[in-house]
Parts: structure tokens; sequence; C-alpha cells
């Protein structure tokens, strides 16, 4: 049975003090997309937001943005990535003066059926959303890219086994712009951070190509950031 929580959708509290604010990405079409819900005032000057609610009385900020994701998911977790705090005076739904912020990383082909009031999004043609929430998915976009070369952004993004096509349009969706082949593919063996499987999937015509997995060599004491947003 699905998780269904009232909080997520429609928050507690309609004013709050302090928000969690989460952005739900997954890769989808060709792009990056983000999950938002419907708003819960019909006078509202935005029909859509964010997944968002007040912290409970017990909880930690993680604790509280893994129970908005899940709820506004239909009941998937996705991996969360911490973004920042926003309490720059704009404008929120809860009239909010602070929100912590958080991406909700969604692997692709993992997308469920969420709540009636909740859709995905392009992130090139997102609906106006209040100026906070609007702030806080730029923030999240931008904190993805900067982390790209220390963190598995894009890894989060996968299925456990991919293929290093699936893994090159993954970065790109987050750089923004295309890689070179060859040039991507060298830097990613040189990195030691992905490992072969003895398994193949086809892609179209031409031989199947093999798949990976995340497994960044623990041997290597002395890591180096790669950046592939300068390929």
């Amino acid at each position: 049975m699905r998780e269904r929580l009232f909080s997520a959708l429609r928050p507690a509290a309609r004013r709050a003090s302090f928000a969690v604010d989460v952005v739900p990405f997954t890769p989808m079409h060709d792009e990056l997309a983000v999950l938002l819900v419907r708003a819960m005032d019909p006078r509202s000057r935005e029909r859509w937001m964010l997944p968002w609610d007040a912290p409970r009385d017990v909880e930690t900020l993680d604790e509280a943005a893994t129970r908005i994701a899940r709820a506004a998911l239909g009941g998937d977790l996705a991996q969360l990535e911490e973004v920042g705090t926003f309490g720059d005076g704009r404008r929120h739904p809860g009239d909010a003066e602070v929100s912590a912020a958080f991406a909700a990383l969604v692997p692709i082909g993992s997308v469920g059926q969420p709540g009636v009031e909740a859709e995905w999004h392009p992130m090139s043609v997102l609906p106006p959303l209040a100026p906070r929430h609007q702030a806080v998915v730029d923030g999240a976009i931008a904190s993805l890219r900067e982390r790209l070369d220390v963190a598995p952004i894009a890894f989060r993004l996968l299925p456990p086994a991919f293929t290093l096509t699936e893994l090159q349009a993954i970065y790109e969706l987050l750089i923004g712009r295309p890689l070179h082949k060859a040039s991507f593919r060298r830097t990613l063996h040189a990195a030691t951070i992905v490992e072969p499987l003895d398994e193949w999937r086809s892609e179209g015509r031409g031989r199947p190509a093999q798949l990976f997995r995340f497994a960044p060599d623990a041997r290597d004491d002395v890591r180096r950031a790669v950046r592939f947003d300068l390929l």
C-alpha cells in the first residue's frame, strides 16, 4: 500500500517560520524533470510549488526531507543531497522566513506514479513558482553541478548497472552541454570510479554495450577531483 502523508502534499502548517523544501529530480525525455505539487490554495498566485512542510517536533532536517520526498514520490525513496539554507526574504508558499533545501535524486526508469496532486515538469518549461521556490530550484541544480567532481551525483540518477553511454548522457544533463565521447571515457577510466560487469545490453544497431557499476577504487589513497564539466 502506497504511503500517503498529508503533510507533504498539503503541509500541516499553512504558515511556517521555517520550512523544509525538497526538489525531486529525475532524467525524463532527455532532460531533467522536477516533481511539483499543486498549490494548496486555489487563490494562490502560482498553481504549483515544491513539496515542502515544517519539521515536526522530533524530526531532524534529514528526517523531515525524507518524509516529504517519500510522500511526494508516492512511496519511492530517493537519495537526498543537502542544497543549503535560503533566508533571502523572497516569498515562500507558506510565508516561511527560512528554508532548508534538499535535492531528491530519483534514478532514471524508477519513477512510480506520484500522487494525484503531483506532476513531473521538465526543467526547460517549469511553470511559475513562488520566488523562494524558484531560487531553491536554481540553487539545487547549481549545487549538484558544483559537486559533480566530489560526489557521485550522476550515479544517483542511474540504476545500479548502466552503460557508459547512459552515464555520459546523465553528465550532459547535469552539465547542460554535450561532452566529447572519447575524452569522457578516457577521463572516466583514469578516475577509476566505474567497474565493468560481465553483462551486456543492446543499445540498438551494432554489438551490445557492456554494463558498468559505480565502484571507486578504495586502494587509491590520493583521490583527485575529476572535472567532467571541463572536457
